[in-house]
């Protein structure tokens, strides 16, 4: 079955910017590589086929650096002229897809999940790859139901530990038709928050490790967390 993927990697990466300079966010070095490569190589050996890059803030360097082809990847892009937020990028990307499952990953956060266990079963049209953490007072957490619906979700709170969104999602190419949407700008995961009950939203819990290199902090630790997935792996 083929396989296709969405990357939001348009981010303007303002908690980086100190860091990274005239660098886009998904393109940060990482033991000498870009950030985007390690979730691009996650694809590959996968079997995936295509990925949609939905590129905004100098997407150039994206563009220059990968082309339209990653090793065994072939690469698409969907171009922001504006910013458009990751609802809005996620609706002009899914229009360069083929396939009516859709994978969807964010740009700045690697999750070293089995793929192949996200589902829609049972007519939901998301699934979403949740991380169980100790704290998840940065995130907010995802409340599921014995069955793996997702039935709500909680606000940042410190110190409580819960299921925090790892930032894959499986979704229907349809995921938005029939759903009032007014502005062309909009946050998929203020929608997924809105929507989860009328999309039948359901997801799947994984313990593999997991980083988010949207701050100074985590993408300091990025090196470290690299090597070992590596030896792991």
């Amino acid at each position: 079955m083929r396989k296709e993927a969405v990357i939001l990697a348009g981010g303007l990466g303002t908690r980086l910017k100190n860091v990274l300079q005239d660098t886009p966010k998904p393109m940060a070095a990482v033991r000498n590589r870009p950030f985007l490569e390690y979730i691009l190589e996650k694809l590959i050996n996968f079997k995936f086929d295509k990925v949609v890059l939905s590129v905004g803030h100098l997407h150039e360097v994206i563009i220059n650096h990968f082309g339209s082809r990653y090793k065994s990847l072939d690469i698409d892009y969907m171009i922001e002229d504006s910013p458009l937020g990751t609802g809005g990028a996620l609706v002009k990307s899914i229009s360069k897809v083929e396939t009516n499952e859709i994978f969807v990953l964010n740009g700045d956060t690697y999750f070293d999940i089995d793929f192949d266990v996200l589902s829609l079963n049972h007519g939901s049209s998301l699934c979403i790859a949740l991380k169980n953490i100790v704290d998840a007072s940065r995130y907010g957490s995802v409340a599921i139901s014995p069955a793996g619906f997702v039935t709500d979700f909680k606000e940042k709170e410190s110190g409580l530990s819960g299921f925090i969104n790892g930032g894959i999602y499986l979704v229907k190419s349809d995921i938005f038709k029939n759903l009032k949407i007014i502005e062309e700008k909009f946050s998929f995961e203020s929608f997924i928050k809105k929507y989860y009950k009328s999309l039948c939203a359901r997801a799947e819990v994984f313990e593999q490790p997991f980083i988010d290199i949207g701050v100074p902090e985590d993408y300091n630790l990025a090196e470290k967390f690299f090597e070992s997935i590596y030896l792991e792996n």
